[in-house]
């Protein structure tokens, strides 16, 4: 169980997840040592995952983001195995999420501007196996994309 000191590490570590040791041991008010032991038990817990660079896609050249809601063809028993696969393999999804209920899959990609969202859809979305019907949602703003937990 988290207590204080280890929440308090959370939410430093959300704003900033290369922050060094020192500065997060001075922060929370404990010694290296403690912290470095505090970070090491909830790696081995599972809670801290590692740390990763998020990067813009748009200022690398990406203007259209894009959510395709699938419905598979469940007719075939392989056919999430087959979709899912094929669907990893397409550079420009950066996102898959299953679902139950009617739709099954929700793949989100960028595209750099309409022409370019339109050529990965007519040559690399629908030559995905199994799709039974397709709806795609242009991203117009996003108006929260934290990732932060409340703690």
């Amino acid at each position: 169980m988290l207590d204080d000191v280890d929440r308090r590490l959370l939410r430093l570590l959300q704003v900033d997840p290369g922050r060094g040791v020192p500065d997060l041991a001075e922060a929370v008010g404990s010694t290296v040592a403690r912290v470095t032991r505090r970070l090491d038990l909830m790696r081995e817990a599972g809670v801290l995952l590692g740390s990763r660079i998020a990067i813009d896609w748009r200022a690398l050249g990406y203007a259209v983001a894009v959510s395709l809601r699938i419905t598979l063809d469940k007719t075939q028993s392989r056919a999430f195995d087959e979709f899912l696969a094929a669907a990893r393999l397409v550079p420009e999804v950066i996102e898959i999420q299953t679902f139950l209920g009617r739709v099954d899959v929700r793949l989100s990609l960028i595209a750099r501007d309409l022409a370019d969202y339109q050529r990965i859809y007519r040559e690399l979305i629908l030559e995905l196996p199994h799709i039974a019907d397709i709806e795609a949602l242009m991203n117009v703003a996003t108006i929260k994309a934290d990732e932060s937990l409340p703690l």
